[in-house]
């Protein structure tokens, strides 16, 4: 006798209305750049190489970093509307 053994596909499936991406700006000059580091452990590092190669060749009116509460949980909707009203255009990195 065989006995059958119930296997179940852990994908799942998503069920999400897409979203359309922001415009590309054309130019970075004059701009302000918001870093998110999101407290991983390598975050920090690869976001200030980032910053650096950016501003080496762009000049920005300002480069602001902020820093989420914790990796495993999505940032303060208090954090993300600052985000959202003193940038231009906003570069995270996990860098685990």
């Amino acid at each position: 006798m065989t006995k059958s053994i119930p296997v179940y596909d852990p994908r799942g499936v998503v069920e999400a209305a897409p979203l359309a991406t922001a415009p590309r700006v054309k130019k970075l000059e004059g701009l302000r750049l918001g870093l998110l580091d999101n407290t991983k452990w390598n975050a920090n590092k690869l976001l200030r190489g980032v910053r650096d190669r950016l501003a080496g060749k762009h000049a920005f009116s300002a480069v602001n970093y902020y820093r989420k509460e914790s990796f495993s949980l999505a940032a303060a909707p208090g954090l993300i509307a600052e985000i959202a009203a003193n940038n231009d255009l906003v570069v995270t990195a996990i860098g685990d």
